[in-house]
């Protein structure tokens, strides 16, 4: 009787132990993951001064609304959602607070602009939430020990300003910078790395001048720089204070040598915006393809890229580069999830994003491959030099 009563308590105990491993197998590790589903959140710019951007947010919805047609990734639909915080830092707090504790996503994935991505950095961390893809060239996102839960999604400004740098020195090399900036993290950033970059190259910087977003135009700032007879100008601006910049320099007479920010580096939504013409001999660089360069014209990348825009995203401007961001993200995004499998677990994801060996997305130039190390987060290491013709942007040999 007291044996038969033991091998009882001893099966029950056994089916309790199996039935709480299998429910521990059958619910989400994490926050925002189903057997069926993975939410992820992300903060843009829908409203305010650089409301443009908000095609980003757009453009990387259809694309998981393409992957969720698919059939998702190990069976799992994307939930993205995207919410405004308008560029305000306060904001970016308050949405990315409420997407994390009200509505439990799984990470922050592609969020839009330094500033914001800065001020819920350490929140983020601290969770153990995934700050994924960040919209941001701010080189301090390079920081895995201190934040290792935070990754670009962007080639770092000092990639793209040691290029300037070493072409100046090249071809100018007594050189007298300028340089407009907007007066933010990303601005001065290209103040700051710019002049690191000048270093030993026998150029200097002579004279700079800032901008807020919220000024009407940035014509006496051009005046000043002009003023100083500077024969370089580097422009730490996105597309609207690059497009003014360009059309007061030549209202003025004054011609230096053109240095443009890769945000607005875009012959459709800039150079053209501006003036062809007065774009003429521009430097950039850029590690996406840009869809209104007629080089790509036959390109399978920029083919398959219009399919995607023209199924999912037919109101968008297909030679907006903030779109074709958007496409590339998300194929990184969803590689990762891939490499992740079943196990979707936020541990794993840092593992699988911190781990990326020449990825190559659609979308990007041939010097540009995706690639991170647990010990480096730079997920961009080269970019590809550039220099506008009057129709294209044509890539010239780094020195």
């Amino acid at each position: 009787m007291k044996s038969t009563s033991l091998k009882a308590a001893r099966l029950c105990a056994s089916v309790i132990f199996a039935l709480g491993l299998s429910a521990s197998f059958a619910r989400a590790d994490d926050p925002g993951v189903t057997a069926t589903s993975v939410t992820i959140g992300q903060t843009v710019p829908l409203s305010g001064p650089v409301s443009a951007y908000a095609t980003f947010s757009r453009a990387t919805l259809a694309y998981f609304e393409m992957i969720n047609a698919q059939g998702g990734i190990a069976g799992r639909k994307i939930n993205l959602l995207s919410v405004d915080d308008s560029f305000s830092p306060p904001k970016t707090v308050e949405q990315t607070r409420k997407l994390v504790e009200g509505d439990q996503v799984f990470a922050i994935v592609s969020p839009m602009g330094g500033t914001g991505a800065k001020a819920v950095q350490k929140y983020l961390n601290d969770k153990g939430v995934p700050q994924f893809l960040i919209q941001s060239s701010l080189p301090t996102w390079n920081t895995p020990q201190e934040f290792p839960w935070s990754i670009s999604g962007l080639p770092n400004s000092d990639i793209e300003l040691g290029l300037y740098a070493r072409w100046i020195k090249a071809n100018m090399p007594k050189a007298r910078v300028a340089v407009l900036y907007q007066n933010d993290d990303f601005g001065r950033a290209y103040l700051t790395g710019m002049t690191d970059a000048l270093k030993d190259t026998g150029a200097s910087i002579v004279a700079s001048e800032a901008f807020t977003l919220t000024d009407p135009t940035v014509d006496s700032q051009i005046v000043r720089l002009a003023a100083t007879k500077a024969d370089a100008l580097l422009i730490g601006a996105t597309a609207r204070q690059t497009i003014q910049t360009l059309k007061k320099a030549a209202e003025i007479g004054w011609k230096p040598q053109m240095f443009i920010a890769y945000p607005a580096a875009n012959i459709e939504r800039t150079y053209k915006v501006a003036g062809a013409e007065l774009a003429k001999g521009a430097i950039s660089s850029s590690v996406f393809k840009d869809p209104s360069d007629p080089q790509f014209a036959d390109d399978k990348d920029l083919k398959d890229y219009y399919a995607f825009m023209d199924a999912y995203y037919p109101k968008g401007d297909r030679l907006d580069t903030l779109n074709v961001a958007a496409y590339v993200e998300g194929q990184v995004f969803v590689e990762v999830l891939r490499r992740c499998g079943k196990d979707l677990s936020r541990k794993n994801f840092l593992k699988q994003a911190t781990t990326l060996g020449d990825y190559k997305a659609g979308m990007l130039r041939d010097a540009a491959l995706v690639r991170t190390e647990p010990s480096n987060y730079n997920i961009f290491r080269s970019m590809q030099l550039l220099q506008f013709d009057g129709a294209r942007n044509v890539s010239i040999p780094t020195p």
